[in-house]
């Protein structure tokens, strides 16, 4: 009974470091305790946010664009450039997103009044309504999924992801060229 509730206990990542430790004792495996686990809930949580927002006939990318130009403002528009820079959305791409969302009524193109050759994307009535609805389930889902996280340790995840990614980004310039 003990040892059917050890292994239960055990999730994939401990099994996988177990099997490192049996193969090759001598590595330290440490990082997999913090970064597979990393990679393991984003894939899981990268299915649902995927599923809830498809749900409503938008891609992940299109979501990204709209609440981009959602969280400019009024008029809720702006350029591929500053849609590209505004941290959610690459720039590769941009412009196919943009065509769809204009296709499906949710944005349109403008032109700049004093410089034509800017051109602004602009979230339609509908648009707004949309990206209103689904930004708010979006954040519903998101309370679910950190629903047995206490608010103090969502903070302190929150604290310590950042110090995560500025290791990363710091890391970057260890890598073998």
């Amino acid at each position: 009974m003990a040892e059917r509730r050890a292994t239960a206990d055990r999730d994939a990542v401990a099994m996988v470091i177990e099997a490192w430790a049996r193969e090759r004792p001598e590595l330290d495996t440490a990082p997999l305790e913090v970064l597979a686990r990393l990679h393991r809930s984003f894939l899981r949580y990268s299915t649902r946010l995927t599923t809830s927002i498809e749900r409503h006939g938008l891609s992940v990318a299109g979501f990204d664009v709209l609440t981009a130009l959602r969280r400019s403002g009024a008029p809720y528009r702006l350029t591929a450039g500053q849609l590209a820079d505004s941290g959610l959305v690459s720039s590769a791409g941009v412009t196919l997103r943009i065509d769809r969302l204009e296709k499906d009524g949710l944005i349109v193109r403008e032109r700049d009044a004093e410089d034509r050759r800017v051109v602004y994307s602009r979230l339609t009535d509908e648009g707004l309504a949309k990206v209103d609805e689904v930004f708010a389930e979006h954040l519903d889902n998101e309370r679910r999924m950190l629903g047995e996280m206490s608010p103090a340790e969502c903070r302190q995840l929150a604290r310590l992801l950042r110090k995560l990614e500025h290791s990363i980004i710091a890391s970057d310039g260890d890598l073998p060229g």
